[in-house]
C-alpha cells in the first residue's frame, strides 16, 4: 500500500460504515450518528454543519452545497443543487454604471441567497432516517461547548483576517485577534440559529428572526436583498452528468457546477498515453495543465445558471475533446488558451459517507472565498458567501449577474462508477481547481493503479491565471523542466486543496476511507 520507511497515511478499514472529513470531530460525530441507527444522510448533514462551527472561513451556514446521493440498494445517483440565488434586484447594469468590470468580492452585492439550509432541510425529510433535529444536535451543542481550532484551519483563518469587515470581526476572532490552534471557537449565535431549524425547518432560517438579521444586515452594507428572497429559495433535483474514462465513469453534478469540466479534462487526456507518463513527471504535469487551461476555457464560456447553460452537450462531447486535444503542444505551454481554441467553441469543506446499506453521500459545502464576503449578520453572525463574484459582468454573456439567477459555481462532488455500480463517492476542495482535482484523482487511479490514500496524498500542480503552481512535492528539477516548456511554475504558499474519499469492496464487503493530509481531518470507519 505504501513505503512505511517514509512518513504517510494508511488507509483506514471498516465493515458497517465509513466517514472521510476535513476535521476529526466531524469525522467522529459523523459515525456516532451511523453507530445510534442514523444513515448516511444523516450523518454528513451533521457533520457538514458541524464544520461550519470548526472550520467557518471554509463553510458555514451562509453558504451553498451540492450533494449527490447513491441510495441503498441502489446504482443510480440523485443529484441536489443546494445553490442560491442572486436576489431579485441585483443589476449588471447598476454594477457596471458603478464601475464595476468583474463582480467585487468582499460586497453585499457578492452575496448570494445561502441555500445550503434549504437542502439540508429537504435532504433530510427525503433521504434521512433519524431526522433534522438529530443531525443538527452535534452542531448545536459544539457551537455552545465551543471547539479545539485545529492547526490549517487557523493559517487559512490568520490569511482571511484583513477581509473580515463590521460584525464579522466581533464574530470571528478572539478578543481582536485571529485564533491560535488549541484555543477554543463558539459560535452561540448559530446555535441559536440552529436550533430554530431543527424546531421550524427551513422557515426558522428563511423567514421570522433569522432572516430579518439576514435582510437587515445585508442593506446595511448596500445589498439590495428582500425577506421575500429569502422566503422564495429553493434547492432542487436534478440528474447528474457523466463521462467515461478508460473503464470508470465519472459522475458529476451539472451547472451550475463545474463537473463538466472534469470530464472535458479527462476526456481531452484520454487522447495521450498518460500511463507511459511518469507520474511524477514534467510530461505528465505538462499535458495535464494544457488539457485544464483549454477546459477551463470552456467552461468560462459556457457554464451558466442551468436554464442558460445552451453548450452543456458541446462540452461533454468526444469531437469536442478530440479537437481540444489537438491544440496541446507536447513541447510548449499555450500562453492564452481563449485565442486558439475559438475554432472548436463557436475556500470549501468536502465530506462523504457510507453507511452499512452502503447509501453514499457525496457533499460539498462553501461560502466560496475564505469567510466569503467577509461580512456577517449583526444578531447571530451568520458569515455570507459572496458566490455572486462567480457571475460575469460581460454584457450577455450567459453568466451575467442578475435577479433570480444562479452564478457558475466552483463546488462539485463526484461519485466514480465501475461495470454499472457506484465504487466510490469523492471530492477534492481548493476553488477552481476543483476540476483539475478531479482529473488528477481519476488519472492517479486508473492509469497509475494508486490506492485512493496514495492518489490523494501526490502531489499537486494547477495551471490557473498565466500561472503554474507546483507543489513541494515534486523535484526542482521537474519544476526546471516545466519552466523551459513556458510555463511560469511557482511554489505556492498553501497546498492546493484537499480532498476525501471511500471506497466500496462489493467483493470483500469493506469500505476504504481515505482523507488528505493537507487538511486537518481523517477518515473514521466502525
Amino acid at each position: 500500500m505504501r513505503d512505511y520507511h517514509f512518513p504517510g497515511r494508511s488507509a483506514v478499514f471498516a465493515q458497517n460504515g465509513m466517514a472521510a472529513t476535513s476535521t476529526p470531530l466531524a469525522s467522529k460525530v459523523a459515525i456516532q450518528i451511523l453507530e445510534s441507527g442514523g444513515n448516511a444522510v444523516d450523518a454528513a448533514i451533521a457533520a457538514a454543519v458541524l464544520l461550519g462551527v470548526c472550520e467557518p472561513q471554509m463553510t458555514g451556514i451562509g453558504g451553498d452545497c451540492f450533494v449527490l446521493v447513491k441510495p441503498a440498494g441502489s446504482d443510480e445517483v440523485v443529484a441536489l443543487n443546494g445553490s442560491g440565488r442572486a436576489p431579485a434586484a441585483l443589476s449588471a447594469d447598476a454594477l457596471r454604471g458603478d464601475g464595476h468590470k468583474v463582480m467585487p468580492l468582499h460586497d453585499a452585492a457578492a452575496v448570494t441567497v445561502p441555500g445550503a439550509i434549504d437542502a439540508f432541510c429537504r435532504l433530510s425529510k427525503d433521504y434521512g432516517r433519524a431526522g433534522l433535529a438529530t443531525s443538527l444536535a452535534p452542531a448545536i451543542h459544539y457551537a455552545r461547548a465551543g471547539v479545539s481550532l485545529a492547526p490549517r484551519t487557523c493559517f487559512d483563518w490568520q490569511r482571511a483576517e484583513p477581509f473580515l469587515q463590521g460584525a464579522a470581526r466581533d464574530f470571528y476572532l478572539l478578543d481582536g485577534t485571529v485564533p491560535q490552534p488549541g484555543q477554543v471557537f463558539r459560535a452561540l449565535g448559530q446555535a441559536d440559529v440552529l436550533e430554530k431549524i431543527a424546531l421550524q425547518g427551513r422557515d426558522g432560517f428563511y423567514t421570522g428572526e433569522v432572516a430579518e438579521d439576514m435582510v437587515d444586515s445585508l442593506n446595511a452594507a448596500g445589498g439590495v436583498h428582500t425577506l421575500d428572497d429569502f422566503a422564495a429559495t429553493a434547492c432542487t433535483y436534478t440528474t447528474p452528468i457523466s463521462g467515461t474514462y478508460k473503464d470508470m465513469d465519472l459522475l458529476e453534478h451539472p451547472p451550475n457546477g463545474q463537473g463538466a469540466t472534469a470530464i472535458l479534462i479527462n476526456n481531452i487526456l484520454s487522447h495521450f498515453d498518460l500511463p507511459a507518463l511518469d507520474p511524477l513527471g514534467a510530461m505528465r504535469a505538462h499535458l495535464e495543465a494544457e488539457a485544464a487551461k483549454l477546459a477551463y476555457d470552456a467552461r468560462n464560456r459556457f457554464i451558466a445558471d442551468p436554464a442558460l447553460t445552451t453548450r452543456l452537450d458541446h462540452m461533454l462531447s468526444a469531437e469536442t475533446a478530440r479537437k481540444l486535444a489537438d491544440l496541446i503542444d507536447p513541447k510548449r505551454a499555450m500562453a492564452a488558451p481563449e485565442k486558439i481554441s475559438e475554432s472548436v467553441h463557436k475556500e470549501t469543506v468536502y465530506l462523504t459517507v457510507v453507511d452499512r446499506d452502503l447509501m453514499a453521500v457525496s457533499l460539498i459545502y462553501s461560502v466560496f472565498h475564505s469567510f466569503g464576503s467577509g461580512l456577517a449578520s449583526s444578531k447571530f453572525g451568520i458569515n455570507f458567501q459572496n458566490r455572486g463574484a462567480g457571475f460575469s459582468l460581460e454584457q450577455g454573456h450567459p453568466n451575467e449577474a442578475g435577479g433570480g439567477k444562479r452564478p457558475m459555481h466552483t463546488i462539485i462532488p463526484a461519485m466514480l462508477r465501475q461495470n454499472g455500480r457506484v465504487i466510490m463517492p469523492f471530492g477534492v476542495m481548493g476553488g477552481a481547481y476543483q476540476p483539475n482535482g478531479h482529473a488528477r484523482f481519476v488519472t492517479n487511479l486508473v492509469d497509475y493503479n494508486m490506492h485512493p490514500q496514495a492518489a490523494i496524498d501526490a502531489p499537486r500542480s494547477f495551471s490557473d491565471a498565466g500561472e503554474m503552481t507546483v507543489e513541494r512535492g515534486y523535484s526542482d528539477a521537474v519544476r526546471g523542466e516545466l519552466a523551459e516548456l513556458g510555463h511560469k511554475v511557482t511554489i505556492p504558499d498553501v497546498a492546493i486543496g484537499g480532498a476525501q474519499t471511500i471506497l466500496i469492496n462489493y467483493a470483500n464487503g469493506t469500505l476504504q476511507g481515505a482523507s488528505d493530509p493537507r487538511k486537518d481531518g481523517c477518515a473514521l470507519g466502525y
